[in-house]
């Protein structure tokens, strides 16, 4: 039994930049999460997608102990083998030429924006500006803050920086009008399904619209991933079930499985922009951090686990539907594969403590949306399992509180 402290309600040496749910997990296996004190929870959050393989998975534990043994950091002065293998894997999954490594979405997302306004700046275009959208999250450095569709973010954090031009998803007139006779367009940007704004995905159809309208222009498609990417939609990429290529495409979360590791797969359009001295990382792409990404990669693909999340997925989406069919205060259950969103007409992040209390861990996101982002190695019983957790949960929370 784990000697841990319980958790404090104060935590008086920690800066307050989080809204705790008061407990503290000592261990996991598999989508089980225990707290301190012996509590056993089913993680449907998966570490806000990020715990792709669940907790102490036997093969990635081996091998992340392997690399620990060897070596963890070295720098990028030097040539780092798991680097250039798992470079090579995302290169081969999705079709585009390089990557650069960093350690964090946030940074994917950087790194993205700085590679649109070099291609502008390429193109002699000195102010370039790029198209984001309403209820956008790409992180909270200044940068990506002004990509960011949410003004409650942003407050007390200005002056934002300049060039984003703001359009509402799934609308490609929109993105016309808004450009319309705009010399200094460079890029879109846009989450193939947005997560901190509510669950929301681009239209298959729409993706492919935006990418033949860039093709046009001659933009940059930027489709960010970090959230939706690595195989939790039932795809690599959530894009490729529109059957596009981006030419920036940001990653992170589940890469790592839980280590932290961010990239950014370029195309031919992008994969040249940077030159030394023009970007840089202390810790990305290091040893332990590449070893994290080749292993789950190759985790996934003798465990199926893009089927699997496209089957259990599909069933866990089924059955809330069925199970929350016509309740008052239901709006609408969406997202795709092991990312999906229940919103209600309310705010409703009470129900975050009241699951953990039931023995189950979500979150609620856009203050609305009930999100889940399970390990993809969830079975079909512990999505069943979600439901009946879940959906008496909401039924109750709506009866009792006002819309």
């Amino acid at each position: 039994m784990s000697t841990a402290a319980q958790p404090s309600p104060t935590e008086p040496h920690v800066m307050t930049t989080y809204g705790r749910v008061p407990l503290a997990v000592s261990h996991g296996k598999g989508c089980r999460l225990f707290d301190v004190n012996g509590k056993r929870y089913l993680d449907a959050l998966g570490g806000i997608a990020v715990n792709t393989l669940g907790h102490a998975h036997p093969e990635f534990v081996a091998a992340l102990q392997d690399q620990v043994a060897k070596v963890i950091h070295t720098s990028n002065y030097y040539y780092v083998p798991n680097q250039e293998a798992l470079a090579a894997e995302l290169v081969s999954l999705s079709g585009l030429e390089n990557v650069f490594f960093c350690s964090t979405g946030l940074e994917a997302n950087e790194a993205a924006i700085k590679l649109a306004r070099k291609f502008g700046h390429n193109k002699g275009i000195t102010a370039p500006q790029i198209v984001v959208y309403e209820k956008a999250f790409h992180g909270r450095s200044i940068a990506t803050l002004a990509a960011t569709g949410n003004e409650k973010l942003k407050e007390g954090f200005g002056p934002m920086p300049e060039g984003f031009i703001r359009v509402p998803i799934n609308n490609v007139d929109a993105i016309r009008q808004a450009t319309e006779g705009n010399p200094n367009v460079v890029a879109v940007f846009f989450e193939a399904i947005q997560g901190e704004g509510g669950v929301h995905p681009m239209d298959d159809v729409y993706m492919q619209q935006v990418r033949a309208l860039c093709d046009e222009r001659d933009w940059l498609l930027m489709i960010d991933e970090v959230q939706c990417g690595i195989g939790r939609t039932g795809k690599w990429f959530a894009h490729q079930w529109a059957g596009i290529k981006p030419d920036v495409m940001p990653l992170a979360k589940g890469l790592g499985s839980g280590v932290p590791i961010g990239a950014v797969v370029a195309g031919p359009k992008a994969a040249h922009l940077f030159q030394p001295g023009n970007h840089g990382t202390t810790f990305g792409g290091n040893p332990l951090a590449t070893r994290a990404g080749v292993e789950t990669l190759r985790i996934m693909k003798e465990a199926d686990l893009l089927n699997n999340a496209a089957t259990v997925g599909a069933y866990l989406k089924s059955g809330l539907q069925d199970a929350l069919r016509g309740v008052s205060g239901v709006q609408d259950i969406r997202g795709r594969g092991l990312m999906l969103g229940i919103e209600l007409d309310r705010p409703c992040g009470a129900l975050v403590g009241q699951a953990a209390n039931a023995g189950l861990l979500i979150s609620v996101t856009a203050d609305k949306v009930i999100r889940m982002v399970p390990p993809l190695i969830i079975t079909q019983a512990e999505a069943q399992e979600i439901i009946d957790i879940l959906a008496p949960l909401v039924k109750a929370f709506l009866a009792e509180s006002k819309g």
